[in-house]
């Protein structure tokens, strides 16, 4: 009895300390409605908005491990889903909103804040450090805007599976540890229609070390020349140390204590965001994930995956791919995504102003690609095995790779996964070493999209592609400029898709596989040769061999959370029936796995089955998540 109660209670008793409300501004005004909130990090939120008759879709035991909670501990309670929704307040809780600005998709947008995110205090763990706990769709706070405050159960279910795996995956990122949906409904547009329809609100409940962002430091910025804009705390550089002062003392210790001298502590806090940025885009690169999002506003300054939107990880290979449907120019494109983060960087350094010296920001600054790339080029190594040398021709090696992924339409977690099939060269081959390498060139051309999905993508690409468009108008109505621009790096490179596209139209099914075949068998030849090359006499083969496949097992993904797996998720959970969100997080908390124990999930109608690391059908790679 004794052991029951205290499971039951062990919720209520979370050790909450809530030092960011201790050390930071804290607007204190019982004002209702949004609105602008001057001088402050944190605005308190005085009156919490129930949802109705709350329930728990899934929970996720490694997350709430880190406050030293177990799943029982949090079913016990009868409380548990009120107090997890935001409903009800947890003893030595302090809820507030953040206040944050940020340049969203390149232009200052001002004030912006959690619309929808409480913060509900600080948890010192005594095995996991401190954890800062968020409820995301609690309802209205002073930033929300026009907003109500609210999410619904789509979007909290892709949140919340993919920030768990994430963390499975080994990328830095917030957590989710609970989803709680009710009987409260707002009206939304899920299909950017025109169509309104009425969804469940739904709440999950986030951890981070802190949820500071970049846009955090641009609540001090002046007045925006191209917008007008400027941050609530304009000019309060009192108020910007303060904040700084605090995220350095408190998230990066070493640097506090190693540097006496205030600038030199401030460069070596923002070459260490640098780094920590860099390193998060490899990943990113390396698994073919896209945050869709990456707005100042987005960037943890603690280098964490954070905000998940319009999120999607590439099926087949596409440096072009977009998955924000919103995001009709690019910007936020897979192949984007370093290049931003390093024009993210710049606005955080624009925003810390006089704390940085201009001059050593901007060197730290032109780090950050060089940096990116080093990371990039590490795991790459890993994930094709090479593991005992650094070579020069690998980054050519990894390049061309890509470029016959993407000419062939491959699967981009899937060929990773299946070129530790690869045999390891032998010096009794002789010359077949084309009949050694097609039993995994042939599983590989399995994973690749056939001529007519090859054409379908291209011809939609040329489709929605405005830049294109606006070259071939150039030719046609002003070639002498058209002359002077067509061998730039951006407008060659189009007109080399162009004539891809071209190619492809003009080419049968038969000679496309016969290309796509010996391309193939090409590549996988080049890359057994350097494969050779990790071993010399020195080296126990057998070793190198096992550690080969160690490394590209644990470093390819065998599972990824692909559109329509969340999507299949989504719609039987929006029917009531929450054990497919609770399956596909049980394989997602186990990415590397190779158990043959993988549940298989259903198609529209039942007519497709497939498993969780097969190639997706057709169908589903059109559909589009916001």
């Amino acid at each position: 009895m004794e052991s029951s109660q205290c499971a039951s209670t062990a919720l209520e008793r979370l050790p909450f300390n809530n030092t960011a409300l201790k050390k930071l501004p804290v607007d204190d005004s019982d004002e209702p409605g949004s609105r602008t909130v001057p001088a402050a990090c944190f605005s308190r939120i005085r009156a919490l908005q129930p949802v109705v008759r709350p329930i728990f879709v899934a929970l996720s035991q490694s997350a709430l491990a880190l406050l030293d909670l177990t799943v029982q501990d949090v079913l016990c309670n009868p409380l548990a889903p009120e107090y997890l929704s935001g409903s009800r307040q947890l003893p030595g809780s302090e809820p507030a909103a953040h206040c944050y600005c940020g340049h969203q998709f390149g232009l200052f947008a001002g004030q912006l804040g959690d619309g929808a995110a409480m913060y509900l205090g600080e948890v010192e763990s005594g095995t996991h450090g401190r954890w800062e706990i968020q409820v995301k769709g609690a309802g209205v706070t002073p930033y929300s805007r026009d907003g109500d405050g609210r999410k619904v159960l789509r979007s909290s279910i892709r949140e919340f599976l993919c920030s768990e795996a994430m963390a499975a995956l080994g990328i830095p990122s917030t957590r989710a540890a609970s989803l709680v949906t009710s009987d409260l409904y707002v009206s939304r547009d899920p299909l950017n229609s025109g169509r309104r329809v009425p969804e469940r609100c739904s709440v999950v409940l986030r951890l981070a070390p802190s949820f500071i962002r970049f846009g955090s430091f641009e609540i001090f910025l002046g007045c925006d020349d191209f917008s007008g804009l400027q941050g609530p705390s304009a000019g309060r550089h009192d108020i910007r140390a303060h904040l700084l002062d605090y995220v350095i003392e408190t998230f990066y210790p070493c640097i506090q204590q190693t540097y006496s001298n205030r600038k030199d502590r401030n460069m070596a806090f923002f070459r260490e965001v640098m780094m920590r940025t860099a390193k998060l885009v490899a990943q990113w690169q390396c698994v073919g994930f896209c945050h869709g999002v990456l707005n100042t506003d987005n960037m943890s300054i603690l280098g964490l995956t954070l905000d998940y939107g319009p999120f999607g990880f590439m099926d087949r290979f596409d440096p072009d791919f977009v998955c924000n449907a919103s995001d009709r120019r690019g910007r936020y494109s897979y192949q984007a995504q370093p290049s931003v983060c390093r024009w993210n960087l710049a606005r955080l350094a624009e925003a810390l102003g006089s704390e940085l010296d201009a001059a050593q920001a901007g060197a730290v600054l032109d780090e950050f690609t060089p940096t990116y790339e080093a990371f990039y080029l590490s795991i790459m190594r890993k994930k094709l095995g090479l593991v005992r040398k650094e070579e020069a021709e690998d980054s050519e090696l990894i390049s061309d790779l890509l470029r016959l992924m993407h000419d062939t339409g491959a699967d981009f977690t899937n060929t990773f996964r299946l070129l530790s099939r690869v045999p390891w060269p032998e010096e009794t081959e002789g010359h077949c070493e084309r009949a050694t390498v097609e039993p995994v060139v042939d599983l590989i051309l399995e994973q690749c999209a056939s001529i007519e999905e090859l054409k379908h993508f291209g011809e939609k690409a040329f489709q929605d592609n405005i830049e294109l468009a606006m070259i071939l108008s150039m030719a046609q109505t002003n070639p002498v400029m058209f002359g002077v621009v067509a061998n730039t790096p951006g407008v060659s490179q189009q007109l080399e898709r162009m004539g891809r596209l071209k190619e492809l139209l003009g080419t049968d099914q038969d000679e496309l596989q016969k290309k796509q075949r010996d391309d193939w068998i090409r590549w996988v030849s080049r890359y057994r040769r350097r494969l050779a090359g990790e071993c010399d006499d020195t080296g126990d083969l057998s070793l190198i061999k096992k550690e080969r496949l160690g490394v590209m097992n644990s470093t390819n993904p065998r599972v990824i959370l692909r559109n329509y797996i969340a999507q299949n998720a989504i719609q039987a959970a929006e029917k009531g029936d929450f054990s497919e969100v609770n399956r596909v997080l049980k394989v997602l908390q186990k990415p590397y796995s190779d158990s043959t124990g993988l549940e298989a999930l259903n198609g529209p109608n039942d007519e497709v089955t497939v498993l969780y690391d097969r190639k997706p059908p057709a169908w589903a790679q059109t559909i589009c998540i916001t």
